[in-house]
């Protein structure tokens, strides 16, 4: 499961673990049953892996000598590792009963991983409940600008996180005090609790309710964090944002989330980006386009006019004859891709304005102008009224 030979070291088996258990944290695959799935046996496989007595009794006896309701070789799993939990049977008197075991324990045989319940993620029987946990994930919005967006910027950001007490370096205990085997569950963290059921009676784990699964009692708690072995802090956060970034963009810091639990890593930092609007510039993907009005003689006549940029003005030639909503592509005056896949372009529209108040020398000129074009300079209207005929 977590990819790692069979004489690998836990430096090794703690990076794999890291890496999948990013990969597939739920926070990054919303909605994502297979991801949540493979999460939960990434899990389940550095609980077992992370112990150096579960790792031996693993690898000899497979899934049977690591789970506490049954002794390796006392029941018939039908081979060993995860090949003993495929297919829906177990080998050995268990085959028929895993939908009623289902019901019964919330699913304490069923899914992909062998025993559901196996790490508490199910319901079910559970092993262990003090590896290492994963921080939990600090999400926070940020508004930038259109132009921050398009260009990159760098914030300042204010969270509060909780992190490992630095007085007792996240034991939990005062400095100096005696840290004690949980007397109730021996240090394991777990309790057998047995149950009645109608095909016989059944033993399950469940968290020691005296060391909620520590398997330690502090014979003093640490007095800056009262036993927890985290504080909460407030923490400013210089973020560098990429150009390109569009609404909805989720930029990750990976670690800079929720401190872990029991030597487990810290959560992440998501920064969800909010843009907002600009009054002239429209963005779709990395293409940035607008409305350019010209006035009615320069749409005619053609002219060079001043058009806008994200980086400034420059010169843009019309030609004549230019028609109301003519577009005009200039090549890669666009924003940068977010991922560095070059630049977008910018779409202009023109738009010509029709004067609205007339002289009565311009309202006589323009009368002699109209006069003055041809039939040629009206094809549109014509073809309009030829297809009207038709229809």
């Amino acid at each position: 499961m977590l990819g790692v030979s069979r004489d690998a070291d836990q430096a090794a088996i703690k990076k794999a673990y890291r890496k999948l258990a990013l990969k597939y944290h739920p926070d990054k695959n919303p909605d994502d049953k297979e991801a949540e799935e493979k999460f939960k046996e990434v899990n389940e496989a550095y609980e077992v892996l992370s112990d150096e007595e579960k790792k031996k009794r693993y690898d000899q006896f497979g899934f049977a000598g690591v789970d506490p309701n049954y002794q390796a070789g006392a029941g018939g799993y039908g081979g060993s590792g995860f090949e003993g939990f495929t297919g829906g049977s177990y080998g050995g008197g268990l085959n028929g009963f895993e939908d009623i075991f289902s019901d019964l324990f919330g699913g304490g045989f069923g899914g992909s991983s062998g025993f559901g319940g196996f790490s508490g993620f199910d319901g079910g029987s559970q092993s262990t409940y003090h590896g290492p946990v994963q921080g939990s994930d600090i999400k926070v919005r940020l508004t930038l600008t259109f132009k921050e967006a398009c260009f990159g910027v760098e914030k300042t950001i204010k969270i509060k996180r909780t992190e490992e007490c630095s007085h007792c370096h996240g034991t939990g205990a005062e400095p100096g005090s005696k840290v004690e085997t949980c007397k109730t569950c021996g240090g394991r963290g777990t309790v057998r609790v047995e149950q009645n059921t109608p095909f016989g009676r059944f033993a399950s784990e469940e968290e020691c309710p005296d060391c909620h699964g520590t398997g330690e009692h502090h014979t003093e708690d640490c007095k800056v964090c009262g036993g927890s072995g985290t504080t909460t802090q407030e923490r400013r956060i210089k973020i560098k944002v990429p150009a390109g970034v569009n609404n909805e963009s989720i930029l990750p810091l990976r670690g800079q989330g929720n401190a872990g639990e029991n030597g487990g890593p810290a959560g992440d930092l998501l920064i969800y980006i909010r843009v907002q609007e600009d009054p002239v510039f429209k963005r779709d993907g990395d293409n940035i386009s607008y409305t350019l009005p010209i006035s009615f003689d320069q749409a005619a006549l053609g002219a060079s006019v001043t058009a806008p940029t994200l980086k400034g003005k420059v010169k843009m030639k019309i030609p004549a004859g230019t028609q109301n909503g003519k577009i005009f592509k200039l090549k890669g005056k666009g924003v940068q891709n977010v991922k560095g896949k070059g630049k977008g372009d910018m779409f202009v529209t023109i738009r010509v304005e029709v004067p609205k108040e007339l002289s009565p020398k311009a309202k006589q000129l323009i009368e002699e102008l109209g006069q003055e074009l041809g039939p040629e300079n009206h094809e549109e209207n014509e073809k309009f009224w030829d297809l009207v005929s038709k229809s």
